[in-house]
This record gives C-alpha cells, structure tokens and sequence, in this order.
C-alpha cells in the first residue's frame, strides 16, 4: 500500500523528501491538483481509479477547518473534517497512482500550447521545487472575510456559522444572534427559521436609509417579515463578542451524527447593555483562498473561477478546471464538492485518453480531425456508458 501524508499527522515535507513520491520515467504527471479539502481528494479519487498518475498538493488551510463537525455527508456524518480528509487519504492510498504532498502552489506556468504545465511550490522548510502536469485541477477554496470584531475570529466554527446545513441543527431551538448587514437581515431569518424562532438580529450601525432602500429591494416587506418571526433588530456597533460556555466541552458522542451544542455568548456594544445568545448565524463575504488561478488568466466570475459546467468544470483556460467552493457554480457544501471533483475527473480522464489516441493514430501515419465542439457531456457519456449488463440509459442534460 502506497502511503499518503495526512495534514496534522505528519510534517510538512518538499517534494524530494516526501516519501509519497515514487521517481517514475514520464517525469509529467497526467494531472496536478492543487488542495487537499474534499474536492481535490474526490478528484484525486477519481483519476486514480483510471490508473492516472496524478499529484495532489495540499497547503493544510481548510475553510471548514475551525468547524467542530462535518455534516450532511452520508457516512461521515458528524465526523471532524479533519478526520474525514484522514480517512479520505487512507483509502486513496491504495491506489498506486495517486500522490500527495504538503505544500503552497506559488506559480503555474503553461508550456507547449497548454499541453504541459510547470508548477512551482514552496514548503514550510524554505525549499521549492517545481513538477509539471498535462492539465491542471484547480481546488483552491475560499475563505471567509471576517470583521476584526474581537471574539468573532477567535470563536469562529464554534458556535458562530454561516452555513446552517453544517452547524445549523446543533443549535436548533436556541436564542440565535445574527450578525450582518440590514439589508440582508431578512434573508438569513429565511434561511434559518425551521430552526430557530428566538432572533435577534445585530447589525451593528448598517441600519441606515440605503441600506433600507437595498432591503426594499432585495426583499420586498422585509420589515413585515421580521414582525412576524418576532424578530429584533439591534443597530448599536458591537464592541465584542465575548464567550461565556463552549458547547464542545466536553465532546458530545462522537458515534453520534449530531448532538446539541450548548454554545453562550454575550455580545457587548459601544453604549448600553450587553445581550447574551447561545450561536450566531453570519453573512460575511468571502475570496480565493489563492490567487495562482487568477494569476494564470483564469476568468472571474463574482469573484469565482469561471467553470464551465457542461464542459467538466473547464476554466477558460485549455488544460485548466476548477472544482470546490473557488469555482462559478455558487454551490458550497461537502457533497457538491465531491460531486465536482468527480465530475471533472471523469471528464479531465477522457479528454486526456483523446488526446493519447490521436498521438497514437498520428504515429501510426493515421490523419487526425478532432472537432473540439463534439467533445461535450453527452460524448462523455456515450464512452463512459457502453451498451449492456450495466447500461444506464440515454443521455439527458
């Protein structure tokens, strides 16, 4: 069994250190991913099922790794991710194919029409090394644009979210706070009001007649809406967010997929008195974790890297996809990234099998014509899904 580094378990090596890295004689990898979160490795997976010899480089920064849990993935339910990318890459490592290493991609550089690919990355020991791929797997991630608001960073996942699939349940019931501007007050009540009722809404100073105008617009009788789900808006400026009890202490269960969390905070203001809530629900912005996409020409799309979906996850640049949270689709949770991370194995697999059969044609004195518009979704399915015993149907968009 091959072995695969494990973030938090063993130390940052280069690339020459890494045990992971087995000298091979095509000194090209079939493919380079770049991030270890559930993406990459559901990439990773799915090329190494196909015998591609393929690297994952992994920098160890995870948006959901201040979160306690995992949820909504079948299987992991409630596991802590970083248990989830350890037993991810315990199982990965069968495959002998499959490579990872720990370190931050710095630069990439197309070569040869983009049929080739330089990646320059530097590890926590100073060195760097450069390797080189066919084509390029982009699961770069986000992360979250916090305010400087003491106690937010600090409590950050624990208690404090912005994504109610993954932390909402264990705070059902529960006194919420919810932190953002005016003008998207009304939509995060929307979200979350088949889980809590008791709603405070902290918009600290943005209750200002533009931001009512927005809201207007955006959510038409917004201010009903809140009259109805008894909700109260606080505009005082928050001073600090303070913790009074973690609800990870002691650790629920950890057989369990979900168990209540009994989180307190006080949240403390510039003027008046302080009000104590048990979670709090967010709205902040949120960029690329990395810019080395955007950095290689990758098309931005509301800060995204510009995917298209019909097209594997293909960026606008030939030989380049981007998968996970950093991509255009606007879908961020676990299963959509194992999703996309499949998706543009299957298709990254078969565009790489056409280009060696036309290589091999051409070799053998055979003329080659490829039409790049033919190389679609439904092509992909017609070779991946041969008639027979496990025939799945025709193709639909």
């Amino acid at each position: 069994m091959k072995s695969i580094i494990a973030l938090g378990v063993l130390p940052l090596l280069s690339l020459a250190g890494a045990a992971t890295i087995q000298p091979r004689d095509d000194p090209t990898y079939d493919a380079i991913i770049i991030g270890g979160g559930p993406s990459g490795l559901s990439a990773l997976s799915g090329l190494a099922r196909v015998r591609r010899n393929v690297l994952l480089i992994d920098s160890g920064e995870y948006r959901n790794g201040p979160t306690r849990h995992m949820h909504d993935v079948l299987g992991y339910d409630g596991v802590t991710p970083a248990y989830y990318r350890w037993a991810a890459r315990q199982q990965i490592s069968y495959y002998n194919t499959a490579s990872a290493v720990n370190g931050t991609v710095t630069n990439i550089e197309a070569l040869n029409n983009n049929t080739q690919f330089a990646v320059a990355t530097s590890f926590l020991n100073g060195s760097t090394s450069t390797v080189s791929a066919r084509k390029i797997v982009l699961a770069t991630g986000l992360q979250d644009i916090l305010p400087s608001t003491p106690g937010l960073q600090e409590n950050w996942g624990k208690g404090i979210f912005w994504c109610p699939w993954c932390d909402g349940h264990e705070h059902e019931d529960q006194s919420l706070g919810l932190l953002g501007p005016l003008q998207e007050a009304a939509d995060l009540v929307r979200e979350i009001s088949t889980l809590n009722s008791d709603i405070i809404a902290f918009v600290n100073g943005t209750d200002t007649p533009d931001a009512r105008a927005a809201a207007d617009k955006s959510f038409p009788n917004w201010q009903k809406y809140l009259q109805i789900h008894n909700v109260t808006v606080d505009n005082r400026t928050i001073a600090r967010i303070n913790r009074l009890k973690d609800g990870g202490d002691p650790p629920p269960d950890p057989s369990l997929p979900t168990a209540p969390e009994y989180d307190l905070f006080s949240v403390d203001f510039t003027e008046g008195p302080s009000v104590e809530r048990a979670a709090f629900f967010t709205s902040f912005p949120d960029e690329q974790r990395s810019d080395v996409g955007e950095k290689m020409g990758v098309t931005l799309y509301g800060g995204r890297l510009a995917a298209d979906g019909s097209r594997g996850l293909a960026t606008n640049i030939p030989g380049v996809y981007a998968i996970g949270d950093a991509n255009s689709d606007n879908v961020t949770n676990v299963p959509h990234a194992l999703f996309t991370g499949k998706r543009t194995a299957v298709y990254l697999h078969v565009q790489l099998a056409r280009e060696e059969a036309d290589r091999e044609l051409a070799a053998n004195g055979t003329a080659v014509t490829r039409r790049e518009e033919d190389f679609d979704l439904r092509s992909i399915w017609n070779e991946m899904n041969p008639r027979g015993i496990l025939y799945a149907g025709e193709f639909k968009e």
